[in-house]
């Protein structure tokens, strides 16, 4: 299947693009379905079906939130975990000479 490409018009090249790609779509389809398959016939010997494995799986586990250790006196709604960047407030009150430990639930 040998196609010489050099003596194809441009036309005839952009046709025969559309065409490569039309047929690596479907390529990949059909992949795709296969390996779905074998996933899910190996999953089968072990007494699972596949969406029960990947349920289970580190992805799908949210982390818990963590639990707010901070507290701010002028509006108690906002809290802080400790975790990442302060919150404004909290460095507001570090600025106004209050002490982190003042701030804790």
């Amino acid at each position: 299947m040998a196609v010489s490409l050099e003596k194809m018009s441009r036309k005839e090249l952009l046709e025969l693009r559309d065409q490569v790609e039309k047929a690596l779509k479907s390529a990949e389809k059909r992949e795709r379905k296969e390996a779905l398959k074998a996933a899910e016939k190996a999953a089968a010997e072990f007494g699972f079906s596949l969406s029960e494995l990947s349920a289970d799986g580190p992805a799908s586990a949210k982390p818990a939130k963590s639990k707010a250790k901070y507290r701010n006196p002028a509006v108690p709604e906002q809290t802080w975990s400790g975790r990442g960047r302060k919150p404004q407030w909290v460095h507001d009150a570090l600025k106004s000479g209050a002490d982190i430990s003042e701030l804790e639930i």
